[in-house]
This record gives structure tokens, sequence and C-alpha cells, in this order.
């Protein structure tokens, strides 16, 4: 290990320091794949034994807040950085203040973006567009916000992920059962009448902040299925969408990748819909359609090393390739032929000895041809991935 301090002057060498990351999921494995060529190392915390990422990547097995386990995080790396929001904040402070070791994105950065209330607050005191949204401690609560935006989406402040957490609310018969199924503190947003998804994956470096082209999200039951890129939206669109995302990553502190989901509205508007303070789904696209991927550019930003460049090679197609079955079992996936012998389109594993019901397993990426013939792109990515079964 040989841990710097923080400086406006990057030296860089390779073989290179060692990075640190909270969680060990598929996100902490493809950072582990991206880190190897730049002659970075990766250790990783996460409680699951042989985790994803351990397949490429030294693991300590512990809690996320355990203060032994992160204390030998800090001792292994010469920077940390997180790839679940269920890091701890004040832990990775008091690492920072204590070891003297760099934590990216800010641990501020995740104090805001973890609770949904303070990371809407956030935005909206900032002038950032986002949906109505209100408080909600109780059934009242509730209830007052299905009075002043009609329908609602009642969402758990902190710990929901692709559509857990989330309960759509009409009838304000229905606010307690509501309240009891997100079982805590909650915020409820106004339904937002979109005509399309979008996220923008955008990066703070040391001096320079940069995005990659935006994406079009399409989702079902609230989980991501396939990412488009270009998204299928107008130019302006386009351009409002990444002048919103340059806007909300000036108000987070840190370096680091952060994927930032969008509305666009039948009035042609973009909101914010939710931030994530770290690589994200949406942007795995760019693993094979961008010339650096956002796996390799948070390794470069969490080390004050320069960004690559987020230009994207050819219109590109994501598709998650999720648990196809009614109750969990032995990970084993089959039908691949189709999709490995297809030119231009390539497979992600993501090492899950497990397969649940729509669970994340791995992904597609399709790639080629040109913007017009994005439909196709889509329509091929989905079939091939469709083939794919669990054995």
């Amino acid at each position: 290990m040989h841990r710097r301090t923080e400086s406006a002057t990057v030296t860089v060498t390779v073989p290179g320091p060692t990075l640190g990351v909270v969680g060990g999921g598929q996100l902490g494995r493809m950072l582990g794949e991206a880190a190897a060529p730049l002659g970075v190392d990766i250790v990783v915390l996460d409680p699951t034994p042989d985790c994803p990422a351990s397949a490429v990547a030294d693991q300590i097995v512990g809690d996320f807040d355990d203060p032994e386990a992160m204390a030998e995080l800090a001792a292994r790396a010469d920077a940390l950085t997180f790839e679940i929001e269920l890091a701890d904040p004040d832990l990775l402070d008091e690492l920072a203040a204590e070891e003297g070791i760099a934590v990216h994105p800010s641990p501020d950065a995740l104090r805001t973006i973890e609770d949904k209330l303070v990371q809407k607050d956030t935005f909206g005191e900032a002038g950032i567009p986002i949906p109505p949204f209100h408080r909600v401690d109780d059934a009242a609560d509730l209830r007052d916000a299905l009075a002043e935006f009609g329908s609602v989406m009642l969402k758990a402040r902190t710990g929901g992920y692709d559509g857990r957490g989330n309960v759509p609310v009409t009838d304000p018969e229905d606010a307690e059962a509501a309240i009891e199924e997100v079982g805590g503190p909650a915020m409820a947003e106004a339904f937002v009448d979109f005509e399309r998804e979008l996220s923008v994956i955008g990066v703070r470096g040391a001096d320079e902040i940069r995005t990659f082209p935006v994406g079009e999200n399409v989702h079902e039951e609230e989980i991501l299925r396939e990412t488009v890129v270009p998204a299928r939206t107008t130019d302006e669109v386009r351009e409002e969408a990444d002048r919103v995302a340059r806007e909300v990553l000036s108000h987070l502190p840190g370096r680091g990748v952060f994927g930032i989901e969008l509305f666009e509205t039948a009035a042609g508007d973009v909101l914010v819909n939710e931030v994530a303070p770290r690589p994200h789904n949406s942007g795995h696209w760019t693993i094979e359609g961008a010339l650096s991927s956002q796996f390799e550019q948070h390794v470069r930003a969490v080390l004050g090393w320069p960004l690559g460049a987020t230009t994207r090679r050819s219109p590109t197609v994501m598709a998650n390739v999720l648990g196809t079955v009614d109750e969990p079992r032995p990970a084993r996936l089959g039908g691949l032929d189709d999709a490995l012998s297809e030119s231009g389109v390539s497979l992600h594993w993501y090492g899950k000895d497990e397969v649940r019901p729509l669970r994340k397993m791995g992904h597609l990426t399709a790639v080629g041809g040109d913007d017009a013939a994005l439909g196709s792109l889509l329509s091929r990515a989905r079939e091939l991935r469709d083939g794919l079964h669990f054995d």
C-alpha cells in the first residue's frame, strides 16, 4: 500500500494503488474488472462469503457497519469508495479523519442521497427541477398528499431499490395499508405524466465534470429491463437532460460516478427522479458502448486521476438478465448459444450462486448499426435475452 494525501497534482504510476470498496455485488465485480487494466488492485467488504466481486478482488467478510471490518478495509487500501448505499457515512467520516484516507464520493453526498426526502429537499432548494413531493410520517400525511396531488408513489425514504419500498396509492382508504407495506418513514411523490424515463451517468473528477450520452430506460414492475443509447427523443430534450444532470453533480460533493435518473414529461420538461452516488445499472452499456466505461471512470475519479473520454462508440442497447424462476434455487444459466454467436453482443454474468425471482443475474449488451436502427437493435437484444433460461 502506498497511501498518498489529497493533492492538486497527481502523479500516476503502475502498478497503482489499492482501492477499498464497501460492497461486493455486481457493481464491485465490474469495478474490479475495470481497475485491473489500470494496474489498480481492489479489496471489497461484503457480508456474503464469496460475493460476486470476490472473483476479481480480495474480500473482507463483514457487515457494512462493522467498525473493525471497515478499519481493516481502510488499512489495506489507499482510498475508499462504496458501491451500495448501505455504507455508513458516519463510519466513513471517522476513517477519513482517523486513518487519513480519502473517501469518495464524499460521505456527505451519501447522506444527501441515501434518504430520498433529504435528496428531494436538497435539489428543490437548489432550484433543480423535481416532481412535487410530500413528507409522510403517518397515514394522515399520506391522505394530505393524495388530496394535493391525486395519485402518488409512496417511497420508503431509505433502503428501497428495484421497486422495493415503492407503493402506488390512489385511494385514501388504502393509506394505512400502504404505510405498513413501506414499513417506515416515507415520502409521497406526485405521479408524473412522463413520455419516457431517461438517465445520465455523470462523473465528478478532481477538477472537471463529464457526462455520458443520455440513455432511455425501459422499466417493468419498477425494475430496469433495458437501456437504449442514444435516448429516442429530441436533441433539445437530450441537451436539457445533460444540463440538469450537470446541475445535480454541482451540488454533490466528492469525486466519482453518479447515476441520475430523470423523467421526460409530455410537455418536454426534464425532472430528476432519483440519484445514485455510484455506478448505476443504466450505465452498464458503457462497457462496450463508450470509449471508457462508467466503472473505469469511477476508479479514475476516486483516485484523483485524469478522467477518460465519455464518447459513445455506436448505438447501444443493454438488456438485464433477471431471475425467471418462481422460487430461489441454485443459479445455472442456459440457452447461451444464440447470444454468444451474435456479432456485437456481449454477455456479462454476475456470478451469483442463487437465482431468485426478478433478481439481477447479468446483462447483455448489443452494439452496432446507426441511430435510425435503434428499434431493431432493441428488439434483437430482447430476443437474445429472452432466449436465456435458468435450468
